[in-house]
């Protein structure tokens, strides 16, 4: 059951990794492409999209499956409960980032209304793309790390 878990928690942390690294890579260059008008409607939509079964399972999975892991690991201690506490703790910033900097962005993208009807559709902008930029490469960061920390984690208890 143990490898089980952590294989679980391995996957789902990789695709939260994965998903914020395609927002880096792709989905933020080419946005950044488009006019501002453009650029607010799809965020907007991207962001109530993107609330639903498939995202809020691994989102908010990933963080309970590392953390039975590390529970089902903890009497053995050695290097496997190391790197799954690390990788526990690398997926909190992840959420910690989201929680506190992406999502309250997006809050505020959301609250500036129809585009349509946004008299400084740059200012918008202005507010929201830099700084939510910075916070996704953060989460990038930190997901994608605490991912080769749960791969660490799976090579070990394998051997």
């Amino acid at each position: 059951m143990t490898t089980v878990v952590l294989a679980a928690a391995t996957l789902v942390t990789g695709l939260m990794g994965g998903l914020f690294f395609a927002y880096a890579c792709s989905v933020m260059p080419g946005l950044a492409a488009t006019d501002d008008r453009t650029f607010v409607a799809t965020m907007r939509w991207i962001n109530r999209r993107i609330l639903n079964g498939w995202f809020l399972s691994a989102f908010l999975g990933a963080a309970p499956l590392t953390g039975l892991a590390v529970l089902l690991h903890w009497g053995g201690g050695g290097p496997v409960l190391a790197w799954t506490v690390a990788a526990l703790l690398l997926y909190l910033a992840a959420l910690a980032v989201t929680v506190r900097w992406n999502v309250p962005l997006n809050d505020r993208l959301d609250a500036a209304g129809d585009p349509d009807a946004v008299a400084d559709l740059a200012a918008v902008r202005a507010g929201f793309e830099r700084s939510w930029v910075r916070g996704n490469l953060v989460r990038t960061l930190t997901s994608v790390a605490s991912f080769g920390c749960l791969v660490a984690a799976l090579a070990v208890d394998a051997s």
